[in-house]
C-alpha cells in the first residue's frame, strides 16, 4: 500500500467507513534517528492526537532490521503521538528486501525476536501496544514455526498474518488455514489478511483462519466502502459514488502537493477501482495526461454528471 494510502487517504476512507485503526504507510529505519518531519510528513495525524479527522486510531508502521534503531525511532514515534507501534516484517518489496528490511527478515527469526523485544522494552511504561505483522515465509513456510516461537517469546501485543509468502507476492490464493494453526500456537490477538475484496472472501477468510478479526489492504481501495461492506453488510459503492468519492478526495488537499500529485494517485488508485468498476478505465484514460488539478477536476465533474445523466433517464 505504499505511496497510495497516505493521509489523505486515510481521511476519506475512515470517514466513509467504521475502521477500528489505521496503519501508516512505513517509516523506513536504518542507523540514526529518523527526523521529526519525516514522521510528520508519513503520519500528519500524530498532529490530531494520532487520529484521522474523524477520529479512528492511526499508529506508525516502522520498517527496519536495526534493534537498537528500531527501539529509538518507536520512543521517537510515541512521543510525538502516535496510536502505538507497528513493525513491518511483510513487505515484499524487492528494494525494501534488498536492504534487509520487510519480508527479508524472515529468513532470520532470531533477528526478528531482538527487533520485536527491543522496542517493546523501549515502549515499556509507555502504554503504547506493539503490533507487527508477518508473512508465512520468505521463500516457502518451512520457517513458519520458527518464526512464530520468536513471536510468542518477543510478545508483541497483537499479530497481523498475511496468509502467503514473500515468494507468492499478491498472486492468489491466501492460504488462510496457515493463521488457524497460528491462532493456536499465540496468546495474543491475531488478524487475518491477504485476499479479502469482497463479503464472501471474508466470511470465508474468518472460517479457515479462526479469527474474527481482519485487515483489509488492496480491497478497501477496490471498494472504497468495504470495511462497512464486511462489518454492516451494506451495499458496495455504485460508480456514480465512487466518482463523487473521488472528487471529495481532490478538494482534500490544501495546497501541500505538487501538481502531478493527484494524476499520480489516481493512476495507482485505478490499477485496485478497475477490478470492480470497468468504467474506471474511461476515467482514467481521461485524466491520465492531465498535470493540474483543476482539470483533473474537471474532468471528474464532467464524469459524474453524465453518470448522473444516465442514472436518471
Amino acid at each position: 500500500m505504499e505511496g497510495v494510502v497516505d493521509h489523505l487517504m486515510r481521511e476519506l476512507l475512515t470517514q466513509l467507513n467504521d475502521y477500528d485503526l489505521c496503519i501508516t504507510e512505513f517509516v523506513r529505519v536504518v542507523n540514526r534517528k529518523v527526523p521529526n518531519h519525516t514522521f510528520y510528513k508519513l503520519c500528519p495525524e500524530l498532529k490530531n492526537g494520532g487520529k484521522t479527522p474523524s477520529g479512528t486510531p492511526v499508529r506508525v508502521q516502522l520498517l527496519g532490521q536495526d534493534p537498537n534503531w528500531m527501539a529509538e525511532n518507536a520512543l521517537v514515534a510515541h512521543q510525538l503521538g502516535t496510536q502505538g507501534v507497528d513493525i513491518n516484517f511483510g513487505c515484499p518489496a524487492k528494494t525494501v528486501n534488498k536492504s534487509q528490511g520487510g519480508a527479508s527478515l524472515l529468513k532470520d527469526p532470531e533477528l526478528m525476536y531482538q527487533v520485536i523485544s527491543s522496542v517493546k522494552a523501549a515502549l515499556s511504561g509507555t502504554e503504547q501496544p506493539l503490533s507487527a505483522k508477518i508473512r508465512l515465509g520468505f521463500d516457502d513456510t518451512s520457517l513458519l514455526d520458527e518464526i512464530i516461537d520468536a513471536i510468542a517469546q518477543a510478545a508483541p501485543d497483537m499479530l497481523t498474518v498475511h496468509a502467503r509468502t514473500k515468494r507468492q507476492g499478491y498472486k492468489p490464493p491466501a492460504y488462510w488455514e496457515y493463521i488457524a494453526d497460528i491462532k493456536r500456537k499465540l496468546t495474543i490477538p491475531i488478524i487475518a489478511n491477504g485476499e479479502i475484496w469482497q463479503r464472501a472472501d471474508a466470511a470465508k477468510c474468518m472460517k479457515d483462519s479462526n479469527c474474527n478479526d481482519l485487515m483489509i489492504g488492496r480491497g478497501a481501495l477496490a471498494t472504497p466502502n468495504l470495511a462497512n461492506v464486511l462489518k454492516f453488510n451494506e451495499a458496495p459503492m455504485t460508480w456514480l459514488s465512487v466518482c463523487e468519492l473521488i472528487l471529495k478526495w481532490t478538494k482534500l488537499d490544501d495546497g501541500e502537493f505538487k501538481p502531478f500529485y493527484f494524476s499520480s494517485r489516481l493512476k495507482q488508485w485505478y490499477r485496485y477501482l478497475k477490478y470492480f468498476y470497468p468504467e474506471a478505465e474511461s476515467l482514467f484514460n481521461a485524466i491520465k495526461t492531465l498535470q493540474h488539478k483543476a482539470e483533473i477536476v474537471s474532468e471528474i465533474e464532467r464524469v459524474i454528471e453524465k453518470e448522473r445523466l444516465v442514472n436518471t433517464s
